[in-house]
């Protein structure tokens, strides 16, 4: 018979277990940080029908998603938690309590060309909070305390929060006579990281924009200083446009409490070239970086729209969320190795029988486990040194055999393997061992 080789396709990660482990501490630590602010868990299907999933889909998403029929279906893989959270609210609006505050971690899926650091099924960690006809601004100061804790638990100090608002930017092209041009101007103004400030220049004179509103709309984005000097110069810019004048007034408010939430000012930044080239997003704008690290591009970003299922439902749902990309984030600190595993084995001992009745170490497992000790039995047939050999191997910080001399004195012997050192323990007194 012809052997087929293993391969994963191209754009699907796959991890060595101590790798696994790692990503699954990390991906722990979102989590708790979720509940931690009192969202609520939600899953939803990766398959979705295709015209429930791209209701809202167009050029570039809808060239990516992965859609196929099985049998009359027309069906397609999610490509972002989003719009399955659109989706969920519409349909069990009745019986959520709103504001609703869900997290979602979960795989999705988009046949992009693959390269490095970059994934066709990859985890994206979501929390969103949606209203019912309004929501409050105050939760779009929650979020960046929520981001902060994140990081600081993932063991970084140096990160930036980059905050704006889309109302800012749409107010301006307003006052410039470019609102049709809106969403493609913000597009490339999200791109000034990655290109550099004449490439955007460039871009901008090439869909039709005089020298004179570029320098327009780069003098707003050059903006610098402090948060309060920041906002204290925008309003200066002399901009009479009332979606402009309504952006100053809620990241003035947004600032104001994003400062109440304890978040340290090296932590916390405005941007005015925060554009998030997204359609949706209507608000406040959010990106983060890790500041010695820019060159990963923004690790946790998000925003605030006016209406999350607006194809589903008449009701009018505003909402504000963030997402972390953990599949390219993990890719990318592990790579740079700013992250380590915290414990390298799943299991905190390896139970090693040298005899063959078994029922004496099957009881110390059973013991130690309901204690809520990871337990391991190594039953393979091979010699000692290997038995400890593979203990090591795997990390497992702790041995206990069980031979002839034990079982007639009722103990077990418990190895550290890290000191070596060795001790007697009397299997009645297994309920209170301290490892």
């Amino acid at each position: 018979m012809n052997k087929i080789e293993p391969r994963t396709l191209s754009g699907f990660m796959e991890l060595l277990p101590e790798e696994q482990i790692l990503f699954n501490q990390i991906k722990q630590k979102i989590e708790e940080t979720y509940k931690n602010f009192g969202f609520l868990p939600l899953d939803t299907p990766i398959i979705e029908s295709s015209e429930v999933l791209l209701a809202k889909a167009g050029g570039e998403t809808e060239k990516q998603i992965y859609r196929f029929m099985k049998g009359e279906h027309d069906l397609s893989l999610r490509f972002d938690l989003t719009v399955p959270l659109s989706k969920y609210v519409a349909k069990n609006y009745g019986n959520l309590s709103f504001p609703f505050k869900r997290y979602q971690i979960g795989k999705v899926y988009r046949g992009e060309r693959t390269q490095k650091g970059r994934f066709r099924e990859f985890y994206q960690c979501d929390i969103d909070i949606i209203g019912d006809e309004e929501l409050s601004i105050l939760y779009d100061a929650e979020l960046p305390s929520v981001i902060y804790q994140i990081f600081r638990k993932l063991g970084f100090d140096k990160f930036t929060i980059c905050v704006n608002n889309r109302k800012l930017l749409n107010g301006l092209f307003e006052s410039l006579g470019q609102e049709d041009n809106s969403i493609v101007i913000l597009r490339i103004i999200d791109k000034i990281e990655k290109i550099g400030k004449e490439a955007v220049i460039e871009e901008l004179k090439k869909i039709g924009l005089i020298e004179k509103d570029i320098n327009k709309i780069l003098q707003f984005i050059e903006i610098e200083g402090s948060t309060q000097e920041k906002l204290n110069k925008i309003g200066k810019l002399g901009i009479n446009n009332e979606t402009f004048t309504k952006g100053i007034e809620e990241l003035t408010e947004v600032a104001k409490h994003v400062k109440m939430f304890n978040i340290p000012d090296e932590n916390f930044k405005i941007d005015f070239t925060i554009a998030r080239g997204l359609d949706y997003y209507t608000g406040t704008v959010y990106e983060t970086f890790l500041d010695d690290y820019r060159e990963l591009g923004s690790v946790c970003s998000g925003g605030r729209y006016e209406n999350l299922a607006e194809y589903y439902t008449d009701k009018k749902l505003p909402g504000v969320g963030i997402s972390i990309g953990l599949t390219r984030l993990f890719y990318k600190l592990n790579e740079l190795k700013l992250i380590k595993v915290k414990n390298k084995s799943i299991s905190d001992v390896l139970i090693i029988p040298m005899i063959e009745e078994l029922s004496i170490p099957i009881l110390v497992a059973t013991k130690l486990r309901n204690k809520g000790v990871n337990t391991e039995m190594y039953l393979q047939n091979k010699k000692l040194k290997a038995k400890f050999k593979y203990a090591d191997k795997l990390k497992i910080p702790y041995v206990i055999v069980i031979g002839e001399d034990e079982v007639k004195q009722n103990v077990i012997t418990l190895k550290n393997m890290e000191t070596g050192e060795e001790r007697k323990v009397d299997i009645e007194k297994l309920d209170s061992i301290q490892l």
